[in-house]
Order: C-alpha cells, then sequence, then structure tokens
C-alpha cells in the first residue's frame, strides 16, 4: 500500500486572512522544533534545504500579511533559547541602555546638557572616554574573592538570565581574576561577540556539514551565548570585551581610564581603541577617525561611545529612566538600499494608532532580510509622496527598526498613484481621527475611536499587560494572546487570573476544550502556564500602572505615580476628584514632576471612563496584593517627604538637585500644596515662597538643604 501523499500547501498569493495566520502558527511551531532539535540535541532531522524552505513561506506571509508578524516569529530569533530555560538574575545595579545620538549636533548638546545639570561654565574642562560601540550581547559577570561565580544577560535591564555555565566556556573570559588589589566583589559588565574571521570560519564549518548557515556575528553569538546545553556554546568561537562594572566593592579608580586599566591588569580584553578626548571636537574627530576604520575592524561595530571620564561626575549626573546622562552612542549612518514597495498595510496599535507600514520585496539591509518598513504616519507617505509600485530606498534606523527613507523618482511606474490614507479603522470601522493637540495643532498620529470595542487595541493592550516590563507572564507572548482571544477565553486583563478556573468554560460560560486539549498546548505546558500567571498576583503598583497602556504613561510616570499615591486606592480617588478644574486633587496632581495638562487630561479622563474603570476594579479584585513602591533609600532624613524647589541654586543646577533628592527617596513636585514638605528656595523666589509660608511649609536655603541631606 503506497504511503499517502501529503497535501500542497496553498501558495502564498492565495492565501486568504485566515489561512494565513493558521500557517503562520504551524509553521512557528515546525520552525521551532526543528531549531530545538538542531540547537539543544545538535541531531536535526530535516536537510538545511527543507528548513530554509520553511523559513522562506514564513517570511514570505509574513511580507503579504505584516500585521500578523508576532513578537516570538521565527524570522526574530536565532537559535532555540526559551527564557524558561535559564534561572532569573536580578541585577545589584541595573545594566542600562543608552540613549543615540545621530548627528553631530546631538554630541554639541549632550555635552552642552551635562555642563547645564553640573552647572558649569562654558569653558570647563570635561574630558570623555571614547570606544568603539561593540555590536554584541551584552552581560555581567559577577566576581568573589576574585572567581567568577556568575554570569547574566542584561535581559530587561533590572533581570537578566543566568549563563554561567555558557560564559565559562569562552576562552577570554578570566575564571580567576589575575593582579593585586582585586576588590571582593565586582561585576565587570561588557559584550559577548564573534570576530568576523571566526564567524566565516564557523559558517564554513557548517556549511561543509550541510547544517544552518547564519546571518550576521551578532545574532549568531546571541544564539550561541544562550544554549540551553554549554557544550554546544563550547564550540562556538566567542570573545568577551570587559570594559564596564556594576557592583564592586572598592572604587576602580577616579576615571574610566583609571577603572580600564585596572580590568585589563586583572586578565579583560578591552574594547580599543578607546581615547580620553577634551571637549567635542576631540570626540567628533575621533568619531571620524574610528568611522573610517569601520571595515577593518576584526569585529562588527555600530557606532563609538562617549563616557564623562570622571567618576565623581558621573555620580552627580547619576541617570534617567533607562539610561545614564553621563554617556551617549554616537552611532554611525544606517546601511541603506533600494527595493520596490508593492503594498501598505495599516496596524492598529494599543492606543488606537493607525500605522502604515510599507510591504516591500525582500532585501538585505546590513546583513537583514527586510520585507516590512515603517512609514510613520499619514503625513510622512504624504512629505514623502510614496506610492504604490514606487522604488524606495530602505535603512535600518538605528541599525534596527526598518524605515522607507526616499522614493526613488526617476523609477517611479506610470501607474502609480497617490495613498489615500483611511479615516476609518480597518479593524472596527469606528472613525479615525486626528486628535487638536493644546497648540492648536492637529496630532500627526491618526487614532481609532473604538477604544476596547476595537479588538485589534483590546489585544494589543493584553500584549501590552503582559509584556517584560509590565506583568511578565512567562510563556504568554503575542501568539498565545491572539489565540486566546479568538478562542474566547480573554477579553480583559482579569480574565487571564480566571483561566485555570475556568479552564473548559469560554467567557460566556460555553463548554469548550481545556487549554491542555488544544494544538501546541498539553499537561505540562498548561500547568506551566497557569503557575505563571498564579505567581503575578502578587505585583507592585508601579509595574500595575504601566501595564494598564494608559497612553503617555512609561514605566518613568508609572513610578511617580506610583510614588505619589501609594495605592490604587488613593489614585482612583483622586482621579474621581480631579475631574474638578479647580480641585485640590487636580493641583496634586498637576504639581507632580513631570506631569502637565495633557498627561493629567489623560489620565482623568482613562481612570473616569466607565469601561476602563470596570476593567480596573476587575483586575483589583483578581489580584492578591498590589504593593507600594519603596523608597530607593528608606533611611534617608527625606525618603518619603515632597520637596519643591524655586528661585536660583548657586551651588548646583535645579536638574541636579532633583535628581539627588530622588536617589534619596523624596518625591519631587513642581508646585506648592498642603502636601508639600520642604520648598528649598535660592535667590529670586517668587510665589511659590509666597504660597509656602502661607501654609506653614518649612523653607529650606541651598545650605540648609545641603546640610539636611548630607545626614
Amino acid at each position: 500500500m503506497s504511503a499517502k501523499r501529503k497535501a500542497k500547501p496553498v501558495p502564498v498569493e492565495k492565501l486568504d486572512r485566515d489561512q494565513a495566520a493558521g500557517e503562520l502558527e504551524r509553521l512557528a511551531i515546525e520552525i521551532a522544533e526543528h531549531d530545538r532539535r538542531y540547537h539543544q540535541e545538535d541531531a536535526p532531522t530535516v536537510s538545511d534545504a527543507e528548513y530554509d524552505a520553511l523559513r522562506q513561506r514564513h517570511a514570505a506571509i509574513e511580507a503579504r500579511f505584516p500585521d500578523l508578524v508576532r513578537s516570538d516569529s521565527p524570522t526574530r530569533r536565532v537559535g532555540a533559547a526559551p527564557t524558561s530555560g535559564f534561572a532569573k538574575v536580578t541585577h545589584t545595579r541595573p545594566m542600562l541602555s543608552l540613549d543615540n545620538a545621530f548627528a553631530d549636533e546631538d554630541i554639541v548638546e549632550f555635552v552642552a546638557r551635562i555642563r547645564r545639570f553640573l552647572k558649569l561654565p562654558d569653558d570647563a574642562a570635561i574630558d570623555f572616554m571614547a570606544e568603539p560601540k561593540v555590536d554584541g550581547l551584552s552581560a555581567s559577570l559577577r566576581y568573589e574573592s576574585g572567581e567568577l561565580v556568575l554570569a547574566a544577560t542584561r535581559g530587561d535591564g533590572a533581570v537578566g538570565e543566568d549563563v554561567t555555565a555558557n560564559v565559562r566556556t569562552i576562552a577570554d573570559v578570566p575564571k580567576r581574576l589575575k593582579g593585586r588589589g582585586v576588590p571582593d566583589v565586582l561585576e565587570v559588565r561588557g559584550e559577548v561577540y564573534m570576530r568576523r574571521d571566526d564567524f566565516l570560519a564557523f559558517n564554513e564549518e557548517q556549511r561543509r556539514a550541510d547544517r544552518q548557515v547564519y546571518a550576521n556575528p551578532r545574532n549568531t553569538a546571541a544564539g550561541s551565548l544562550r544554549q540551553l546545553d554549554a557544550s554546544i556554546t563550547a564550540t562556538r568561537p566567542l570573545r568577551f570585551f570587559g570594559y564596564a562594572w556594576g557592583e564592586v566593592a572598592a572604587p576602580l579608580g577616579a576615571t574610566i581610564a583609571d577603572a580600564r586599566a585596572r580590568l585589563e591588569a586583572f586578565g579583560f580584553t578591552l574594547n580599543e581603541p578607546s581615547e580620553t578626548c577634551a571637549g567635542v571636537e576631540a570626540m567628533l574627530a575621533y568619531y571620524r577617525r574610528i568611522g573610517e576604520r569601520r571595515s577593518t575592524f576584526p569585529f562588527d561595530i555600530d557606532g563609538v561611545v562617549y563616557k564623562v571620564n570622571r567618576l565623581d561626575l558621573q555620580d552627580r549626573l547619576g541617570f534617567v529612566t533607562r539610561s545614564p546622562r553621563w554617556a551617549i552612542a554616537h552611532k554611525f549612518p544606517a546601511e541603506q538600499a533600494q527595493t520596490v514597495l508593492v503594498g501598505i498595510d495599516i496596524q492598529v496599535g494599543r492606543t488606537g494608532a493607525l500605522t502604515p507600514v510599507a510591504r516591500l520585496d525582500p532585501v538585505n539591509v546590513g546583513g537583514v532580510v527586510v520585507t516590512n518598513a515603517t512609514l510613520h504616519n499619514e503625513e510622512e507617505i504624504v512629505r514623502k509622496d510614496v506610492r504604490i509600485g514606487d522604488t524606495v530606498v530602505v535603512q535600518r534606523a538605528g541599525d534596527v527598526i526598518p524605515q522607507v527613507v526616499s522614493v526613488v523618482l526617476e523609477r517611479r511606474p506610470p501607474s502609480a498613484e497617490r495613498y489615500r490614507f483611511p479615516h476609518v479603522c480597518p479593524i472596527c470601522r469606528s472613525p479615525a481621527v486626528r486628535d487638536v493637540l493644546p497648540s492648536g495643532e492637529q496630532e500627526k498620529v491618526r487614532r481609532c475611536t473604538g477604544g476596547l470595542t476595537c479588538a485589534a487595541q483590546a489585544v494589543e493592550r493584553l500584549r501590552h499587560f503582559v509584556s517584560r516590563n509590565a506583568f511578565d507572564i512567562e510563556g504568554l507572548g503575542e501568539k498565545q494572546i491572539q489565540a486566546f482571544w479568538q478562542w474566547n477565553l480573554i477579553r480583559e486583563p482579569a480574565d487571564l487570573f480566571r483561566l485555570e478556573r475556568r479552564d473548559g468554560r469560554d467567557r460566556d460560560d460555553n463548554a469548550v476544550p481545556r487549554l491542555a486539549e488544544r494544538d501546541g498546548w498539553g499537561d505540562q505546558s498548561a500547568r506551566k502556564l497557569f503557575a505563571a500567571i498564579a505567581a503575578r498576583r502578587k505585583i507592585g503598583l508601579d509595574r500595575f500602572l504601566f501595564a494598564l497602556g494608559v497612553r503617555h504613561v512609561g514605566e518613568a510616570t508609572a513610578r511617580l505615580l506610583a510614588r505619589t499615591y501609594g495605592s490604587v486606592g488613593a489614585l482612583l480617588a483622586a482621579m474621581a476628584a480631579s475631574r474638578e478644574p479647580e480641585s485640590e486633587a487636580r493641583h496634586e496632581l498637576l504639581s507632580v514632576e513631570g506631569v502637565g495638562e495633557t498627561l493629567a487630561e489623560e489620565l482623568i479622563s482613562y481612570f473616569n471612563d466607565r469601561q476602563h474603570r470596570s476593567m480596573v476594579d476587575h483586575l483589583v479584585k483578581a489580584l492578591d496584593t498590589i504593593e507600594p513602591l519603596a523608597a530607593p533609600k528608606g533611611d534617608s532624613v527625606v525618603a518619603g517627604k515632597t520637596v519643591v524647589f524655586t528661585g536660583t541654586l548657586v551651588t548646583m543646577s535645579r536638574n541636579e538637585a532633583k535628581s539627588q533628592a530622588e536617589a534619596l527617596g523624596a518625591k519631587v513636585a513642581g508646585s506648592v500644596s498642603k502636601k508639600t514638605d520642604y520648598l528649598v528656595a535660592g535667590p529670586g523666589a517668587g510665589s511659590k515662597l509666597k504660597n509656602a509660608e502661607a501654609l506653614g511649609i518649612k523653607v529650606l536655603s541651598e545650605d540648609e538643604w545641603r546640610a539636611l541631606v548630607a545626614q
């Protein structure tokens, strides 16, 4: 009896939307399984040609349906590295990213900003350490008494993955530090990378063995470091540059130059050539020299990094939300390529924003095959006069996000017509409008007015809710959220916490298959998901607020609100009272540093909207605990106090004073209210000083403030 012939897949161009979604899910599962067999078991069951055909079909479907592209898409993944395979590591000091600069003017402003913050004159000397920006995977190595005891990836900056066993296989990582004066505790940070010649030789070995050939050194290094089997990592030619540090028991010196010399003496390889630059002109000259030599480097770099050389100045400058004030990455110009724009699709985000996405003939840009690129908004389409059928110039902004730069007009076909941006949501057919800003101008972004009744917005908000910096529910990604929505298991965040109790019933109480019985799931994976959800019934107030997805509320604003109000109940009561324009509650909201009229209106509108308030109430009931945000330094004399600065400060800038107060756990407000504890008044103090005196608030001079915090 002949074997049953496998059905021929439907050609990509004939798939409808539902078929495409199902095919993408099937291919993702199949490709992930092949990746697991190859990367974890070193036992592939298909040829490279068969594997490549699966990935090519997957990429072609994503090109036709860009709005179906998932965050866990195989096109965004190298190797098989599930986060559930690694223990989590909380960094003792956050591993922050750097702000980016792309033009010389950005560097001039960066230096000027530092001078303003430190209140330094224009002619005051500030030295910067300039280093090549290595295109690798950030890692932190912890040494105790000179011995390597722990290695972790950056992760989300606060929590990474334990890759100690894998890092131990990297030849140039010291297992024991050499030399004298090694601190009892030292976290060395840097980049895991592959040299270009090692990458090419590794790929040639892969080719000869009829195994997968990789696209670029950076992604290959990342996938290699995060193998679940360290013996596989040991076969990959990984290297490590160690040039920065986290926790350290004793200072490494007074400057970065001193610290780099110490790290090299301990046995680390540095990212050379570095250079101490005295001012902007020297920094830009270094940037140009490195840029000219970029192709001759044995490893990939995508720019240079400037850091204030003196460590005491770094301490004064401190950090903003996710980056240090004292460092910046000056990126090289993005690589560009030309291709044909074959269509424009509209994606609807969690805030209702309609974002145009260009569908492109696949093109290689900087070592990555690009099939979709952002067009930003309808004004950009008009400004650049982008039309379907045009040949366009594409680049990866910051070498990451693909974008359409311009149109090659001389290659425009006669049939190309101007694109008409939709005025209704493509998902729910609600009107899509451009809001009027306080300035009277229209917002550039057009938004769906459907709110939570729009399926696209609801799903995107759920995806945001479970994301890493929000509730961070392991095992719940874009694909799972989309499936749960289609199966009518979830419609709002609280439904996630009812999944286990209602397993086998949908939201309308109809009998449905249990999760373990559905495609792609089993008893073990369902139990793991339920356990991961249960582990998030206790959450910090700042994460809770960020997870709600309120427009304009990022992580920094969520922390400010959490510190100001302390509990969900207090916040909701304040937002209800703030509906009255002259209320004390609204005045207090506007006094929160960083909260202006636009954000205040958004918060008041969100928490007083019937649908949103119902969703929040359901979620609060579904959780066990919403914890208040702990002050950074509870033993400080100003921890938990509300401080307002006014007038001219002499010994420090206003920004430095605010940064210092926040680092000590104080709340910095923009205006005086009954809840203000201290007003720090310099020369020229006006109405704030009068208000404070009228309310009986403690007024301090700058010297008195410095003496207070010195305690």
